[in-house]
């Protein structure tokens, strides 16, 4: 049985991210050495987040890693803009007129 997301605790999710960024990483052609470099996070933490030995990464070390390898924009699919409601645009409408 697979299991779904919500079932997994936050140190699973962060190595399956972990695992997720190293095949970033790789497709997009860069070995931890450069993104060390670009990024000012240390070889051994790049690798103990790609293979899940350290689920204790920040928040802004991983926009740090994803700034590194070019994939900012990716984050924007964690929390994406939310669009206006129906009903928002109903009473933008009313006060307009």
């Amino acid at each position: 049985m697979i299991e779904t997301i919500y079932e997994q605790t936050g140190s699973e999710i962060i190595r399956l991210l972990g695992k997720q960024y190293a095949m970033y990483r790789k497709k997009m052609g860069f070995t931890q050495k450069e993104v060390c470099q670009q990024s000012g996070i240390s070889i051994f933490t790049i690798s103990s987040f790609e293979n899940g030995s350290s689920t204790g990464l920040t928040l802004s070390s991983f926009i740090k890693l994803l700034r590194a390898i070019n994939m900012l924009e990716e984050i924007e699919k964690i929390l994406p803009v939310i669009p206006e409601s129906p009903r928002e645009k109903y009473l933008k409408q009313g006060k307009s007129k």
